[in-house]
């Protein structure tokens, strides 16, 4: 499953010379935490809504409301943004982009294409999406798990038994992971 089918698109953005006020009212009116930060349209940084937490003013600050709506019209995006920006292809799977952000610790990332141009965003929760989608765990059933032993069409004999009953099945998972030599866990879902 390609990033492409699940990014959201298009990336809503901000350029680099807006004041963090715009950018403030861009992630509220769209409900989103990261905003791309962009330099005549090519990806310069990300704004997150940590980096907004980070530029805002203390509850101790002893400004009045009117200075402090002042300066953040002052603050630019360049000024607050992270530059250094881990980008996932479009054509990168699920999995791979899963594992972008799990090593990085970030909860979404900007999408690019062949030509590096911004052309989405996946977060966490479209990735979650996808998985929900993948293994049918939206459409509810049963969920049954195996520990079958690693042969040519081991898995074919359970698919045919399911059919034989007239069964239909949702998804198959299969890994090695946490399996003894010669066997595999199988995830069915019914």
């Amino acid at each position: 499953m390609l990033i492409r089918y699940w990014m959201r698109q298009p990336a809503i953005t901000v350029d680099r010379k807006e004041s963090l006020q715009d950018a403030i009212h861009l992630m509220k009116e769209h409900h989103i935490r990261r905003l791309p930060v962009t330099d005549k349209g090519a990806l310069c940084g990300i704004l997150t809504d940590r980096d907004v937490k980070r530029a805002s003013a203390s509850d101790a600050t002893t400004l009045d409301i009117h200075e402090l709506l002042y300066l953040i019209t002052k603050i630019k995006a360049a000024s607050i943004m992270t530059r250094k920006v881990h980008t996932i292809h479009q054509d990168w799977t699920i999995e791979e982009a899963a594992a972008l952000l799990l090593t990085h610790k970030i909860s979404g990332a900007p999408v690019v294409n062949d030509k590096g141009r911004l052309v989405g965003v996946i977060t966490q929760t479209d990735i979650f999406r996808a998985t929900l989608y993948i293994t049918g765990l939206e459409k509810r059933g049963v969920h049954v798990a195996l520990l079958l032993e690693d042969t040519p069409g081991s898995i074919m004999q359970i698919v045919n038994l399911v059919r034989e009953y007239e069964g239909r099945m949702a998804s198959i998972l299969s890994t090695y992971e946490k399996a003894p030599a010669g066997y595999r866990r199988v995830y069915l879902r019914f």
